[in-house]
């Protein structure tokens, strides 16, 4: 007996992905990209791991981060879902400007904004980074929705 996600992997379809993250792509797809994510957090660069040593257990004032986040077919290097915004650090050899737009444009059209530093950024001014990061995430509106299946009123609250 296959769980539903291991029939679509067999089937190479769509399943239901919940939360929004089928972007209508294959089950497969999915695994793949989630195996390259998990592969970045276990190897990060220098830079990513600096910054997420400010980033993590929400350390920037209550913000929570998550790093090598798998958004549909992409990897964003850390993302805050509160705030629907991605953070990514450019190394000196990334310079596919087109291929970066296209990439903005598809995660903008799904509800996430965009926020680039490079690594000599990270490396020599992330005081300056954490500054900027933060003022984007104040001006942010929040994204938390209400939960869809609410309990009855009053339910576990004190009397």
């Amino acid at each position: 007996m296959l769980t539903p996600r291991d029939e679509a992997q067999r089937l190479n379809s769509p399943p239901l992905q919940g939360r929004g993250r089928g972007w209508g792509v294959s089950a497969n797809a999915i695994a793949r990209v989630q195996g390259f994510a998990s592969e970045m957090r276990r190897n990060p660069t220098e830079p990513e791991r600096r910054l997420w040593a400010r980033l993590s257990r929400s350390q920037l004032r209550g913000f929570k981060f998550r790093r090598q986040a798998a958004i549909g077919i992409y990897i964003a290097d850390f993302l805050c879902p509160s705030a629907g915004l991605i953070v990514e650090i450019d190394g000196h050899t990334h310079g596919n400007i087109e291929k970066d737009a296209r990439r903005d444009a598809a995660l903008q059209a799904a509800g996430y904004r965009t926020l680039r530093f490079t690594n000599t950024d990270v490396m020599n001014n992330i005081e300056g980074v954490l500054i900027r990061l933060l003022s984007e995430l104040q001006s942010s509106p929040s994204r938390r929705a209400p939960h869809p299946n609410p309990s009855p009123e009053g339910e576990g609250l004190e009397r």
